[in-house]
């Protein structure tokens, strides 16, 4: 119990807390594009562009959020970290796809973004860390 209470106190848990609203922040973006442009903008065939445009929005969202406010201290980017967090994100993309094409054959699409979201923010929360500090953190 000990180190629970110690885990809550870390500023590792603060971070999974930042990343976890502005996931939640990211989300609603993500779901309500997808679900304006399916209802306004693209014919049922064109649903994964639909997808696909949330996704983006989300994501240029989820780098500014992550690099001013959940990653603390990873403001200077370079190159490289750059392009680790757009590759995670293209890959999250190919994921969120596959997930939603699955799971859209069980369920309606506005019920499956939620469970696919979540399984898919476990990659990115990694992947967004790893492209921000490297493989470590900036205290570890």
């Amino acid at each position: 119990m000990k180190k629970v209470i110690e885990f809550i106190k870390s500023e590792r848990f603060k971070e999974i807390f930042r990343f976890c609203v502005n996931g939640g922040v990211s989300f609603l973006v993500d779901w309500a594009t997808m679900l304006f442009l399916d209802r306004f903008v693209f014919p049922e065939n064109l649903h994964w562009i639909s997808i696909a445009a949330g996704f983006t929005l989300s994501v240029i969202l989820n780098y500014i959020l992550c690099v001013v406010w959940v990653f603390k201290g990873a403001t200077k980017q370079d190159f490289k970290s750059k392009v680790i967090f757009v590759g995670s994100s293209v890959i999250g993309l190919l994921l969120t796809e596959l997930f939603m094409f699955l799971l859209e054959k069980i369920m309606p699409a506005k019920n499956a973004k939620p469970i696919v979201t979540l399984i898919v923010m476990v990659w990115n929360y990694f992947m967004k860390r790893i492209a921000l500090y490297g493989m470590k953190s900036k205290n570890e």
